[in-house]
């Protein structure tokens, strides 16, 4: 790392420093954290599912199976809620919310061990019942025993943020007959120009956070309209 203001060395100013820990910030920080988290959550039981079991973008997921009480545990940032009380990895830009964790199980007398034991391992505060992760709103039913998510504050905010909020309701995701091709795509410079203007790529990556998270419907709009950038 290169010496902080105020502490370089006057004889050796050119010299960098190598760091003895982890400092949040840097490139590695993220992937420390993850190797620290990993091996103390494997001393408390948790294990590795098979590799194969979920798509390329969700990595390094744990589970632990107890005789009568499936838990699971998610962290926020690059860690995504997937089903079968597991735990993915996904999203790496969201580093700054690597440390949020989320516990979901039967069995709370084992939910209170694990954060007993994370308690332990790092400092931590048990924020109660999950309302959000990663701005995704969770909707709990227990009389019915669902548990559902919505990123609905998270698409108006799309919608407001490109001017579309007050367009008109679309019912499907994208027209039948639409087909679009590099035909469209602008082709003077004077077009270029324009086009450098409207935020296209931007709207096509927030829309493909919802899509990731909750609305798995729109893949098909995204992967056409993603190959016009």
């Amino acid at each position: 790392m290169q010496q902080p203001e105020g502490f370089v060395d006057p004889k050796n100013p050119d010299k960098v420093c190598k760091l003895l820990k982890s400092i949040f910030g840097l490139k590695q920080a993220s992937r420390s954290w993850n190797l620290h988290f990993d091996e103390r959550i494997k001393e408390f039981g948790f294990a590795k599912s098979s590799p194969g079991l979920w798509p390329d973008y969700i990595l390094g997921n744990f589970y632990r199976e107890l005789k009568h009480a499936p838990l699971g545990l998610i962290l926020s940032g690059p860690w995504l809620l997937t089903p079968g009380f597991e735990l993915g990895w996904v999203f790496p830009q969201h580093q700054a919310l690597t440390d949020n964790i989320l516990l979901i199980g039967n069995d709370v007398p084992t939910l209170q061990n694990v954060k007993t034991w994370l308690s332990k391992c790092f400092q931590m505060k048990d924020l109660g019942e999950a309302a959000y992760i990663l701005g995704i709103k969770i909707y709990r039913n227990r009389s019915r025993r669902l548990i559902g998510l919505s990123q609905g504050t998270y698409i108006d905010k799309i919608l407001k943020r490109f001017r579309m909020d007050e367009s008109n309701k679309g019912f499907i995701p994208m027209q039948h007959g639409i087909v679009l091709s590099k035909a469209h795509c602008p082709v003077s410079s004077e077009d270029q120009d324009k086009m450098k203007l409207i935020p296209y790529a931007s709207a096509i990556g927030s829309i493909m956070y919802a899509m990731l998270c909750t609305r798995p419907d729109v893949a098909y709009s995204i992967s056409v309209t993603s190959r016009y950038q």
